[in-house]
């Protein structure tokens, strides 16, 4: 049976597909999933230290852990304190090790999007822009626009002062077109 070992919060946890456990409380909003750090695969006798594939977990739910009571106590002094806490914890059901997994929604959900945009750019931008253009950030188009030609930053700053009109993308644009 394959299981990995994995790291969330400075702890370490051997899991297996379909798992569920109590880790500290995540970032990740619930319904998400999300990649741990994979520490170790093993299974059928063999293992793999450093792994390059991934484990997908998924946040099922959020709870409280049990409640923990500190007392403190001074003889013949009359002091006395109690108090306690009870620790924040995500439930998180491991999905699939390595690249198999239980279900493929979300690489079905994943593809829809990413054909969308070249849809609606096909039919805004001019035909010159480079690809995925309309999903670059100010820092990518920066670091992109060294390698484009004269004719893709003209029709990225056309399409920038028609439809975007990003202050740090003109700007990045108009210092590669005047150099």
């Amino acid at each position: 049976m394959a299981y990995a070992i994995i790291t969330l919060g400075g702890k370490q946890y051997r899991v297996q597909e379909g798992q569920r456990l109590l880790v500290d409380r995540l970032k990740t909003e619930e319904g998400k999933t999300f990649h741990p750090e994979v520490l170790l695969l093993g299974g059928d006798g063999k293992f793999e230290l450093a792994p390059k594939s991934q484990v997908t977990a998924r946040v099922v739910g959020s709870a409280l852990g049990d409640k923990i009571t500190i007392g403190k106590y001074k003889p013949k002094s009359g002091y006395r304190r109690k108090t306690g806490f009870r620790a924040k914890l995500s439930q998180i059901e491991i999905e699939s090790i390595g690249g198999a997994s239980k279900s493929s929604a979300p690489a079905k959900k994943e593809a829809p999007a990413k054909q969308e945009p070249p849809e609606t750019q096909d039919a805004e931008a001019p035909a010159k822009l480079p690809d995925g253009y309309a999903d670059l950030t100010i820092a990518q188009i920066k670091e992109q626009a060294e390698g484009w030609s004269a004719e893709q930053v003209d029709a990225a700053l056309e399409y920038e002062r028609a439809h975007a009109n990003r202050k740090g993308a003109l700007a990045a644009l108009e210092a590669r077109k005047d150099s």
